[in-house]
């Protein structure tokens, strides 16, 4: 049996379809499909799915294979940690998950002039995501999250602190707010700024969820907000109008499976990172 038909079975009963599977997995979809079916005909009987409106769902045959199933996705996946883990050779790609802030800082700095470089041979693969990665499914090789998680066999590390404050279009008045969408109301910033809202009685001129549109609101002067201070202080068209909020600081943890920690090339960028922090403290303390 083939392990990829077994990968895919997997993932389309925890994405409940196969467009969500393929891009889990960044097949396509009619990848998906075809290993999809071929795993149903090892077993010489029906689909082992029912079809619905919203999905697909596991019968009952289908969820007697999933424990089976996911022992050999762990032993397949472990083996594929230790073959990473043992290899010397400094060249490859390294797949890291991060948040927004932390993914555009990282990718202004490859070919930036920083004390540490990435050697010539690893190319950094950033993955914008608001869900943290599993990274013992190999969802990515590392992540560079705002909380390190509770459990697990991780390797984890503080890589730094993002600071914030506010910012609008120079010389523009900007009274309104750019504030956040109700979806993000539990974010430290999202409450910071809704406090100011409702004590100022300011009102709030647009809700947007991404750093990138906060970002491009505010240069049109549609009017002042939050905004990391690596952003905001070299952008030529912004003022900050606050020193650095201490409360809504954001830390930022690197994590790392701990088989892969050995590996070279993600040892390498385990270091970069760290040193690419450490470079860039004050640029990303918001000290003017």
């Amino acid at each position: 049996m083939d392990w990829g038909d077994v990968r895919v079975f997997l993932a389309v009963a925890r994405e409940g379809s196969m467009r969500a599977a393929g891009r889990a997995l960044r097949l396509s979809q009619p990848t998906i499909a075809r290993r999809l079916a071929a795993f149903d005909a090892a077993f010489g009987g029906p689909t082992l799915f029912d079809r619905l409106p919203e999905g697909l769902r596991l019968n009952v045959v289908g969820e007697q294979l999933v424990p089976a199933a996911e022992s050999v996705e762990e032993a397949v996946l472990t083996l594929e940690r230790h073959r990473a883990a043992i290899s010397p050779a400094l060249s490859g790609t390294v797949r890291v998950s991060t948040g927004e802030c932390a993914a555009g800082f990282l990718a202004r700095c490859p070919a930036g002039s920083t004390v540490a470089a990435l050697p010539p041979g690893i190319t950094l693969e950033l993955v914008e995501s608001r869900q943290t990665a599993n990274l013992a499914r190999r969802e990515a090789d590392m992540a560079l999250r705002h909380e390190p998680p509770d459990s697990g066999d991780f390797y984890i590390s503080k890589a730094g602190t993002f600071a914030c404050a506010v910012y609008r279009r120079r010389g523009a008045a900007a009274g309104a707010w750019v504030a956040y969408t109700d979806e993000q109301a539990h974010y430290a910033p999202a409450r910071w700024v809704q406090r100011q809202v409702e004590e100022t009685g300011t009102r709030v001129a647009l809700r947007a969820s991404s750093m990138l549109m906060h970002l491009e609101a505010i240069r049109a002067g549609t009017g002042r907000g939050v905004l990391p201070c690596y952003v905001g202080d070299g952008h030529p068209l912004l003022e900050r109008l606050t020193p650095p909020i201490l409360e809504i600081a954001a830390d930022y943890w690197i994590i790392v499976h701990r088989d892969l920690r050995r590996s070279a090339c993600v040892r390498a960028v385990v270091d970069w990172i760290k040193a690419l922090f450490a470079e860039q403290h004050d640029v990303l303390a918001g000290v003017v």
